[in-house]
């Protein structure tokens, strides 16, 4: 397969005109690149968890650029991706703690949607729907669809998580338009994206690995084991 894209924690390759493999690696990173490390098995263990997530929302109605499992990883439509995404938060924590002076854990009823800029150069900055209208990163259409199903794909998954015994605290979400010209979810489902903590408020996320919680891969595993007992 030709190698078209390598990302942080990801390698894109090209299968045929319409698909790709999205392969997981083992590494990791946090604060922009600053802290790096390799983890074995991590890249396996995230493939399951996204691949699982997948085959839970698009069961559910939520279209994705999901098509099927593959090792340590999974093959997908090819999609042009949006530069907007898409975070939804369930409780106050991380940036917007920082930003907005909000208490650590606070319920967000309903679930807050926010808007990033895609761009690594800039460190993905926070925008408003203006910014994104204006300069055509995505149509008013468009950004309407990408907050419908990011609300929908949340409340599936926080009901799924529940019964996992987890809490999914917040999430992030890319979408792009698939060969057939449908806006569909796509990139990854996985603790790399989103926040999940347990009742105790322990984390089972990257920030395990960001504030050196633990073993980020047996975080990871625990994970997968409690959603695969429950979807």
């Amino acid at each position: 397969m030709h190698l078209l894209y390598e990302g942080k924690s990801k390698r894109i390759y090209e299968v045929d005109d319409r698909t790709v493999f999205v392969e997981f690696k083992d590494d990791v990173t946090a604060f922009n690149g600053q802290k790096k490390a390799s983890p074995p098995g991590k890249g396996d263990v995230t493939a399951r968890i996204s691949t699982l997530l997948f085959e839970y929302l698009k069961k559910n109605g939520i279209p994705t650029h999901y098509v099927r499992p593959g090792e340590k990883g999974f093959y997908a439509l090819k999609v042009r991706i949006l530069p907007v995404e898409v975070v939804v938060r369930n409780v106050a924590t991380g940036s917007i703690v920082k930003r907005l002076g909000l208490e650590k854990g606070k319920e967000l009823s309903p679930p807050l949607v926010e808007y990033f800029y895609k761009n690594d150069d800039l460190g993905d900055p926070m925008v408003c729907e203006g910014h994104i209208t204006y300069f055509g990163w995505a149509t008013e259409e468009e950004l309407r669809k990408m907050k419908d199903l990011s609300l929908k794909a949340t409340a599936l998954l926080t009901e799924l998580f529940k019964r996992a015994g987890l809490r999914l605290i917040d999430i992030k979400y890319e979408f792009g338009y698939d060969p057939d010209g449908n806006l569909v979810l796509a990139d990854e489902i996985s603790p790399d994206t989103s926040r999940i903590w347990d009742d105790e408020g322990r984390s089972y996320d990257k920030d395990v690995f960001r504030k050196d919680l633990g073993d980020i891969v047996e975080a990871y595993e625990e994970v997968y084991r409690r959603l695969r007992a429950v979807v």
